[in-house]
């Protein structure tokens, strides 16, 4: 254990997240917006195929969330700002390892 200069333990942190670490744009279930149009916000945004768009939808719909996206911090949250123009919840969070 590592001590301060003045002989205490120092404190464990936890190391930073880097920028360049992996994070995730997660949707979060509404009661305003249609699964259709969810679906038609993840194939147009995304570019994500018909099926797989109605897959993250389903998943938002039964399960409350899923996650769209995952990459560095910066795109990320860039995903999020757009998806909250669509009008769908959205929030950013660290990618589970």
């Amino acid at each position: 254990m590592a001590h301060s200069p003045l002989g205490q333990p120092a404190l464990q942190t936890a190391p930073a997240r880097s920028k360049m670490s992996a994070w995730q744009t997660v949707v979060l279930n509404d009661a305003v917006n249609l699964t259709t149009y969810v679906s038609h916000v993840f194939q147009r945004h995304f570019g994500y195929s018909a099926e797989y768009a109605d897959q993250l939808m389903w998943q938002v719909h039964d399960h409350g969330r899923a996650v769209v996206s995952t990459g560095l911090r910066e795109r990320m949250e860039a995903d999020v700002l757009a998806l909250h123009a669509y009008g769908l919840r959205a929030l950013l969070e660290p990618a589970q390892c």
